[in-house]
């Protein structure tokens, strides 16, 4: 009989399923080579516990191929106002790539207590135009709030170096400090590759550090890809249907852009994404 399970770790050729509150070290069948199929930590797979093998691996609701991950819910980006500085450019680029592959963007903003009055300011306009296209908002804290919103999800943490990733992981248990050691070591955080990736069970939710997401290059993704990516311009009519949004005669979304209502930093990063995509 199979059971259903998720993996959990993968070092090399050895996968740690995890079922129900049981964990079993598995192979997988060589069928998954020849079908050019890779498991991948997260992917919820069908196992034959008495041969330690997996069978099956059950369709994916998304994945990543760097850090390789499936079946994320939530992207946690974690963005410091300052020390480091407030880096909107980043921001938008893991907000558009964590919407294309079909993950919720969550924006924690962090060093709240270091900022000015003008800092704050700003930070309170960017706050109200990112949840008004639908994306959630909290500091680093409302530790209780960010926890109850992840509950039963699989999540990663991301964002630009310094900002206070470990911080906020750390803040979700007390008992965390040796697990983001784990974590750090398991993704080889300062490396250029690694062959263990594993997922944190962390109260009732589960956790994967991924220091070398904010790495990720726009370009491997194409220009309508992009465009899909920037919700705020979906239901926008303009003049041509295929307006990209650029320099063309009658586009709605340059007008909005010119009177306010779309944030012109949000513009400026489209504009420069669509000049890095394929």
């Amino acid at each position: 009989m199979l059971e259903k399970g998720k993996i959990i770790k993968i070092n090399s050729d050895d996968f740690t399923v995890k079922v129900d509150d049981d964990i079993f070290e598995t192979k997988s069948r060589g069928k998954f080579r020849n079908l050019k199929i890779k498991p991948l930590v997260g992917d919820n797979v069908l196992i034959n516990k008495e041969d330690k093998v997996i069978e099956e691996i059950l369709p994916r609701d998304n994945y990543l191929l760097r850090p390789p991950v499936a079946n994320i819910d939530i992207a946690l980006i974690v963005t410091s106002i300052t020390e480091p500085n407030l880096n909107l450019t980043l921001l938008d680029k893991l907000i558009s790539i964590i919407t294309i592959n079909k993950i919720e963007p969550v924006i924690v903003w962090t060093k709240l207590d270091l900022a000015n009055k003008d800092e704050l300011k700003e930070i309170k306009r960017l706050s109200k135009y990112y949840e008004s296209i639908g994306i959630k908002i909290f500091t680093n804290k409302k530790v209780r709030k960010i926890k109850k919103y992840i509950a039963k999800k699989v999540v990663t943490v991301c964002g630009q170096t310094g900002a206070g990733k470990s911080s906020l992981i750390n803040k979700f248990n007390k008992e965390l400090n040796l697990a983001t050691d784990k974590i750090s070591d398991a993704l080889g955080r300062g490396k250029h590759t690694t062959r263990i990736v594993e997922l944190f069970n962390v109260a009732n939710f589960y956790v994967v550090d991924t220091p070398g997401f904010s790495a990720i290059d726009i370009n491997e993704y194409t220009k309508d890809e992009i465009k899909m990516s920037f919700v705020e311009f979906k239901n926008i009519t303009c003049k041509f249907n295929d307006c990209r949004h650029i320099k063309e005669n009658g586009c709605e979304v340059i007008k909005l852009v010119e009177s306010g209502k779309i944030l012109k930093s949000r513009y400026e990063n489209y504009l420069n994404f669509l000049k890095e995509s394929k």
